[in-house]
C-alpha cells in the first residue's frame, strides 16, 4: 500500500515535468528505433570509452520508475548523444544543456523515491520504524525542494506535496 501511494505521489510530480524530459525520451526512441542505429550508438559508446553496461531503454509513461531508469541511463550516455549529434544530421531531438541539467536534477530527486519504493516492495516487510522514518525523510525532502531556484522542481514538489498530504498529512 505504501509503495502504491509513493507511485501516486511521483506520478503527480512527473505530470508537471513531462515536457522537460521529452527530448531525452525522443533521443532514446531515435537511437533504439532500429538495429543499425543501436549499433551506431554502441560503436560511439566504445569510441568514447563510456564504461556502462546498461542499455538505453524507453520508459513506460505510466510507470515512473521506468522514467527514472531511462533518465539515469541516458545521463551516463550524454557525451555519446552529443557526439552522435555531430555525426548524424537526421538526429534533431538532442536535448539542450539546460534540458540535460533538468533531467539530471529530476533524476537525482527521484533517486530517494526509487530506493524507498524498493525498500517497501522488499520481500521481507519493512518494520514500522523503517517505514515511518522513510516517510518522514520524503516529507522533509519535498519541503527542501520548495527552496530550489528551479521552477520545474518547485512545481513538481508542490504537486507531490499535495498528494503526500492527501494520504499522510497526519
Amino acid at each position: 500500500c505504501a509503495a502504491h501511494i509513493l507511485n501516486l505521489i511521483v506520478q503527480d510530480g512527473l505530470s508537471v515535468i513531462g515536457e522537460s524530459i521529452e527530448k531525452v525520451r525522443d533521443s532514446v526512441i531515435f537511437w533504439t528505433a532500429s538495429t543499425k542505429k543501436r549499433q551506431k550508438f554502441e560503436e560511439t559508446t566504445q569510441q568514447l570509452h563510456v564504461k556502462c553496461q546498461k542499455e538505453l531503454v524507453l520508459d513506460c509513461k505510466t510507470r515512473w520508475n521506468s522514467t527514472y531508469m531511462m533518465l539515469s541511463t541516458a545521463l551516463v550516455y550524454k557525451d555519446v548523444f552529443f557526439r552522435l549529434k555531430q555525426r548524424d544530421s537526421s538526429y534533431n531531438c538532442m536535448p539542450s544543456e539546460e534540458e540535460w541539467e533538468i533531467a539530471k536534477e529530476i533524476c537525482g530527486k527521484l533517486e530517494l523515491f526509487h530506493s524507498v519504493t524498493e525498500l517497501f516492495s522488499n520481500t521481507s516487510s519493512p518494520t514500522s520504524n523503517t517505514y515511518f522514518s522513510k516517510i518522514c525523510e520524503i516529507k522533509i525532502t519535498l519541503g527542501d525542494w520548495y527552496k530550489t531556484s528551479n521552477e520545474v522542481i518547485r512545481s513538481m514538489a508542490y504537486r507531490m506535496f499535495e498528494k503526500f498530504d492527501a494520504y499522510w498529512d497526519v
